[in-house]
Order: structure tokens, then sequence, then C-alpha cells
């Protein structure tokens, strides 16, 4: 069933045991707001489904690219006990499963989920639940099990009468919270996500993870200040602390002896892409030094040499290394590259585009395997891509093109294949804005091309 905005969507429910008043922050609470009459207390199954607040109604149709995508970065961030998010990672998983047509791990999951929460809140029942037994109703309606579907969004009721929202035309700060998470996933509407998170935390203050994860997302003008307070209150955290130290670093602080001993703390800690590994090798690249960066993505893989994230992240920073190297680099470091490139394709095999295009331009770095990477180019642009991957290789192929074999005329071509395919993207703007540049260049052969091609490119 096609997922939508369920702004305008109520749904009545049932006024045994609490009148009108306890329909309404019934759906109020758990459903999306909007007016009641009386013909509504007789919709059938799947308009109250439709009518809940969970991950089949939140608007997310997703490509399977972007669903396999989400899906690693989602393992990636580990399952640690203690983690405050483990039950909304679970129920995005089992989602994900879902979509992807797996519906026995969607279920496996769906059930993990409830246990987190249940676990994390020391609690048997609470409105935390209201997403996860939606997404169980929802599940089991697909699976053609009616009765079963019934029963939870009975539960949702339960939860609604036992934990009603403060406001009436509001949803419960829990909904909104694993709303706001969720669509930072998928959703390029900042406001809206943002609006969520500021409408859970005003509700409910003392989620110190909420306003972490709000701050991280939402990167305002007076970020600085709200990350100094946040980090008094969430003092483990240490991608805060590290994103904190990045901040005050961009203001022209000296950090350099406060990212070392972040680094060694981050190096005790489990391997995840919440850790802070990813971000203080970001730290150490501008603000300490490249070869520092190496090192340090070098130890974290002597500590851990199974974790694929730890390649993923070593990888990246070896690729930078290459690419801004004042001078040549050594074969050596070309080969290590090249070595955990291989490794991070393997490991990643159902979302490596990006890493198959790093290796290839690492290839056309070194003189003997320049025809290496015109091969693996071939090979990639004769493959089927969605539009938005097209539009990664085709930029990508278009400075390569430039750079590595002076080939101006065909990187032009390219960078025009990107702008021409109506999907809004960084590489769709990369590539368009190279082609303003090459415009205002008037001795460039191609001006006129480049100038009619930009006077008739539409918006997607």
């Amino acid at each position: 069933m096609q997922s939508r905005n369920l702004k305008d969507v109520s749904w009545a429910g049932s006024e045994q045991g609490g009148g009108k008043g306890a329909i309404v922050a019934f759906r109020d609470t758990f459903y999306a707001p909007g007016p009641i009459c009386a013909a509504q207390s007789q919709t059938p199954l799947v308009s109250k489904l439709e009518a809940l607040q969970c991950h089949f109604t939140w608007d997310m149709d997703p490509s399977r690219s972007k669903l396999l995508h989400q899906r690693d970065k989602l393992v990636d961030i580990g399952t640690e006990e203690g983690n405050s998010w483990l039950g909304h990672i679970y129920n995005l998983r089992g989602f994900i499963q879902y979509k992807l047509g797996l519906i026995e791990d969607a279920q496996s999951f769906f059930n993990k989920a409830a246990e987190a929460f249940r676990q994390m809140r020391k609690a048997d029942d609470g409105p935390w639940l209201a997403v996860n037994y939606g997404n169980l109703a929802w599940l089991h309606h697909h699976l053609g099990d009616q009765a079963e579907s019934e029963a939870y969004l009975s539960k949702v009721e339960a939860l609604m009468k036992k934990y009603p929202s403060l406001s009436q035309d509001e949803l419960h700060a829990e909904i909104y919270a694993e709303k706001a998470w969720t669509l930072v996933k998928f959703s390029t509407d900042r406001e809206l996500v943002t609006d969520y998170f500021q409408k859970a935390i005003r509700m409910q203050p003392d989620m110190v993870e909420w306003n972490t994860c709000h701050i991280l997302y939402s990167k305002t003008d007076d970020v600085l200040e709200k990350m100094r307070v946040a980090k008094e209150q969430d003092p483990e955290n240490l991608s805060l602390a590290v994103y904190y130290l990045e901040q005050r670093a961009k203001k022209g602080e000296r950090i350099e002896d406060e990212a070392r001993e972040l680094a060694r703390r981050v190096l005790r800690n489990p391997v995840s892409s919440h850790s802070g590994i990813k971000g203080i090798l970001r730290v150490y690249r501008y603000y300490v030094s490249f070869d520092e960066a190496i090192d340090l993505a070098e130890e974290a893989l002597e500590n851990h040499p199974d974790e694929r994230y730890l390649k993923r992240c070593a990888a990246l920073y070896y690729k930078w290394f290459i690419y801004f190297s004042s001078s040549r680099p050594k074969q050596s470091t070309i080969d290590r590259a090249i070595s955990l490139l291989k490794e991070v394709i393997s490991l990643y095999p159902h979302c490596s585009l990006m890493k198959e295009v790093d290796l290839a331009n690492i290839y056309a770095k070194s003189n003997h395997t320049k025809a290496i990477a015109e091969q693996m180019y071939q090979q990639l642009l004769e493959s089927d891509l969605e539009p938005a991957d097209k539009q990664l290789l085709y930029n990508n192929y278009a400075k390569y093109l430039k750079c590595d074999r002076q080939e101006y005329q065909r990187s032009v071509q390219y960078h025009m294949k990107v702008a021409a395919i109506p999907h809004q993207s960084s590489f769709r703007r990369n590539s368009i804005k190279i082609l303003e540049k090459m415009k205002n260049r008037r001795s460039n052969p191609m001006l006129r091309e480049i100038e009619e091609f930009l006077e008739n490119l539409q918006e997607p």
C-alpha cells in the first residue's frame, strides 16, 4: 500500500471506556490530528491503519539503493547495550527489511525493537511502543492476518488511554522523537524534522538523547553554546564531544592537544559509527595533521582488525591523503588505499558504488594502473543504475576525464549528463556549478554549447 501524508486523516476508534474526550485524546496522541465525524466509527481496518503514526505511514518510499545504503548505516551503528536509540534502530531496520521484501526479518526486527524499548525504559509498556505496535499492525495486515493486525491496533488504543499526550492538538512526545530520528535518514525537509525534535523536547525536556540528536542535526548559528550545554548534560556522548571540539576549532581555537586526548577516549570505546571515530579523524585531518589522521586510523584498525566500519573510515582518509597530498604519494600509500578499498567494496556489496569510483580514481594516480582505472569506469558506465547513482558516477567520471585524461570536451559532456537527470542531488548542483564557471571563461571552445544547455536546463 502506498504510504501518504496523514495530517488530514483521522480515526475515531471505539467510544467505550472514555466517551468523546477519550476518542479525541486517542486520535491526537498517536494519530494524525483531524476532525471527527460519527461515520468514522465504522471505518474499515485499512482506514484505521492509515491513521496510525508509524514507519508505514510516514511518507517514506525510498529507492532500493537508498534502502540498502541506510541498512548498512544502521548496521554500522551497532547494537551495544545502553544505546538509547536501539529500539528506534530496530524499528527502522524492520521497516527497511519489509520494503526489501524480507518479511520474516522485518518481524524479527520489530520484535527486537519492542524488547529493546522495554530494557532501555525498564518497563513492560509505555508510549515508546506505539510506533512499534503500529508497524506490527501494518505488517500483520500485509501478511493477511487481520485478527493479529486488529490486536495491535487495540494495543495502540490501550497505550493512548494509559499515556495520553500533554496536548490534544499534538502527537505524543515519544512519537515526535522517533519520527524526527527516522526522517533524519530519509527526509530533505530539515524544518519539519527540526520541528518534530523541538516539540518532543518541549514536552519531555529531561530526554537528554533527544536534545543531543537535535543539536547534532540542526547545526544552527548559535550551535556552539547549545553544544556546550548539551555536552555538560551528555558527557559520555563522544560524537557530541568531537563535534563540539570541531566547532571550536572552526572559530580559531587551538585544539590539537584536546583532539589527541579525545582520540584516546574514542579508541577505548566499542567500534560504532556513533563512537566519534569518523569525526575525530576529520578533526585530525583539518586541525592536527593528515599524517596523524592516517596513523590514528591504522591504530584503530590494529585494535579492531575485523571491523568493516573502521576499514571504511581508513579507506576514506587514505583517499583524501592521496588526493590532496602536496607531493606525489608513495606507491606504498597508493597500494594500501587500493587494498582497503577492495576490502570495503567486498564488505558493502549492496552500496559500494562510491567506493568503486574511489578505487578507479586511486588506480588513475599510478602510471602502471591507469588502464585499470579506465576499464573500471567503463564497466560502471555500462551498469544499470538509478538516477541518483548515475549522477554520482557521471560527476566523478567527468572530473576524472578532466584531471587524469585531459579530455575536456568529454568532461563537459558528462557534467551535462549529470545536470540533465531530473533529480536533485549534491552531484547535480556541483556539475551545474562547474558548467557555470566554464561559461564565464570566454575562451572556452564549448562556450556556446554550455550557454545553450544551461539556458534550456529545467529544474526537477
